[in-house]
């Protein structure tokens, strides 16, 4: 019987405010995550908040439904694309 898909993977791979690029959370360049998630999210037309706002939570959903699962060596490439998503909208981490 083949696994059932959790709703947190299906929000991702289906977001209804972001149209995320293949595999986006796989790469291993943190910059080339945040460039996605900001084309992503400049280009959306569906989201309900700010671009910034709208790629900024679909990263901390990614990493916080991954919790425990995601290794330490992942889960600092994604922390390091919040860091470089703030950058390339001029925020800072107080933002």
């Amino acid at each position: 019987m083949a696994r059932k898909k959790r709703w947190s993977a299906e929000v991702t791979e289906h977001s209804d405010a972001l149209e995320l690029e293949p595999l986006v959370f796989e790469k291993d360049d943190p910059k080339e995550i945040a460039a996605s998630l900001k084309r992503s999210a400049d280009k959306s037309e569906k989201r309900k908040a700010e671009p910034f706002r709208s790629a900024m939570s679909m990263l901390t959903f990614y990493i916080n439904r991954a919790g425990k699962n995601l290794p330490a060596d992942r889960k600092k490439v994604l922390e390091e694309a919040k860091d470089a998503l703030r950058h390339l909208y001029g925020r800072s981490a107080d933002d």
